[in-house]
C-alpha cells in the first residue's frame, strides 16, 4: 500500500496544483490571523492586559504549529520524465 507522498508525486499535474493552490490559500489565512492576533496581543499587553496577550500568544502559537503541519502537504517539484538530448544548454 502507497502512502500519500508517493500518491501525491505519482497524481496528475492539475491535481497537485489544486492541493498546492489550496494548501497556500490555508497558510496565507493562518498568516492573516496570526497578525490579527498579535495586533490585538500588542494593544493589549501595552494597556497592561497581561492575560488577553498570553491567551493570543497560545493561539498564535496552536495556529503556528499547524501552519508548519500544513507544510508537510505540499508537494515536491516535478521532475521531467524525457529529457530533449537536443538541448545543448541542459
Amino acid at each position: 500500500m502507497s502512502n500519500f507522498r508517493e500518491a501525491q508525486n505519482t497524481a496528475h499535474p492539475s491535481k497537485t496544483n489544486t492541493l498546492m493552490s489550496a494548501i497556500i490559500i490555508i497558510l496565507i489565512l493562518i498568516l492573516s490571523i496570526q497578525i490579527w492576533l498579535m495586533y490585538g496581543a500588542l494593544n493589549n499587553a501595552l494597556a497592561d492586559n497581561q492575560p488577553f496577550a498570553w491567551a493570543t500568544f497560545g493561539g498564535s502559537l496552536f495556529l503556528f504549529i499547524s501552519a508548519l503541519f500544513l507544510l508537510k502537504y505540499l508537494p515536491d517539484a516535478r521532475k521531467s520524465e524525457a529529457k530533449d538530448s537536443e538541448n545543448k544548454y541542459e
